[in-house]
């Protein structure tokens, strides 16, 4: 049964021996292609702050309805076991107003526990080690977990191989300027070795909001700009833009494909306009909500579909439509990248086909 974007359900639609069996299938997009489940609660922020009850809850709901297991712990192993190593990235970009929050990391690391995965086994990574200091995640990383990250910082060329694997990479014909277009190491974007030696399966923790060059930053930007190196090259200018293409034809490699197995959208705050980075100040509204989905075009349509919908409410254009502005700079936005996921087989993006299961918890 396919259930509108709008639609509220209050029972799973899975039974458990079914889902156990589609778990086997894990990685991009995953066992439950299509599928994405919104959790909301009333009371999970207030005064700004996030409540730890309410996140609990909602993860808990979510997972279940995401997977139809029976139980919170039993639908984290479907996905996890003792002796993964599990990485989750975090997303920094807009601090100090929209970035990833304590208490939904916090959660997701009790769910690995559940599942038997060791603390010492659970590590958050972000790109760049500066911008995880900055963010302060060092600093609420429950006890036992590990942190990582592939670069020290963020520099103009982003040619760096330091946290880089040579052996894998998105080859793209896309160099700035100044580069020699003949050299391949311009032409290319190296996977972080976090990801390619040191964990065998991903948590994405991404937020909702939106990207003044993508369109939309959820799951897929998250991932194709997190785990990459050289991504400058994909927004070089307000005219010379090519997220379009470069997010998905990274996620389309085989290490991302196989080892995201799980992608859980922290929406209880979200931006509408002026992203990814501090303009996002004046576009933020709390809009309640956890999105779950082993698809990460899935759950991007869905996302993007709810920006719009809080940008009309506000008298602005729809992204893919919207004209350059103080707040968001570039020509155009790109959030075809979404579809062109979907059309490279990384999840579904005719919204038609996509089952939404949205509840809301009091």
């Amino acid at each position: 049964m396919l259930i509108g974007r709008r639609s509220l359900l209050t029972g799973s639609v899975v039974g458990g021996a079914a889902a156990l069996r589609a778990a086997t299938q894990l990685g991009i997009p995953g066992p439950f292609r299509g599928r994405v489940v919104s959790v909301q609660h009333p009371g999970s922020i207030m005064a700004g702050k996030y409540q730890r009850e309410a996140v609990r809850a909602m993860m808990r709901k979510g997972m279940m309805e995401l997977t139809g297991a029976p139980s919170s712990t039993e639908a984290w192993r479907m996905f996890f076991q003792p002796g993964d190593v599990v990485g989750i990235k975090l997303n920094p970009v807009g601090q100090p107003h929209l970035i990833s929050a304590p208490e939904v990391f916090q959660e997701i690391v009790e769910g690995l526990k559940e599942a038997g995965v060791r603390p010492r086994d659970i590590v958050a990574y972000e790109r760049f080690r500066t911008l995880f200091l900055s963010a302060g995640f060092d600093k609420w990383l429950p006890e036992g977990v590990r942190w990582s990250s592939a670069t020290e910082k963020y520099a103009a060329s982003q040619l760096d191989m330091d946290g880089y694997d040579r052996d894998q990479y998105m080859e793209m014909a896309l160099v700035p300027a100044k580069e020699d277009p003949r050299d391949p190491h311009v032409r290319r974007s190296y996977v972080a070795r976090f990801l390619t030696k040191e964990v065998n399966k991903v948590v994405n923790l991404g937020v909702l909001k939106h990207h003044q060059s993508a369109g939309v930053t959820i799951a897929l930007k998250n991932l194709s700009h997190g785990f990459v190196n050289n991504v400058a090259r994909s927004h070089l200018s307000t005219s010379n833009n090519a997220c379009g293409m470069f997010i998905p034809t990274v996620v389309d490699l085989p290490v991302f494909r196989q080892k995201v197995v799980l992608n859980i959208i922290d929406g209880i705050k979200a931006a509408y306009h002026g992203g990814p980075g501090g303009k996002v100040v004046k576009y933020l509204w709390d809009h309640k909500t956890l999105y779950f989905a082993t698809d990460p075009v899935a759950v991007d349509k869905i996302g993007w579909g709810v920006l719009d919908d809080k940008r009309a409410q506000v008298g602005m254009p729809p992204i893919a439509l919207a004209p350059a502005d103080d707040d968001s700079l570039y020509v155009r936005m790109q959030p075809e990248h979404v579809e062109i996921a979907g059309a490279l087989g990384l999840g579904e993006s005719d919204e038609s086909k996509i089952e939404l299961k949205s509840f809301r918890l009091l």
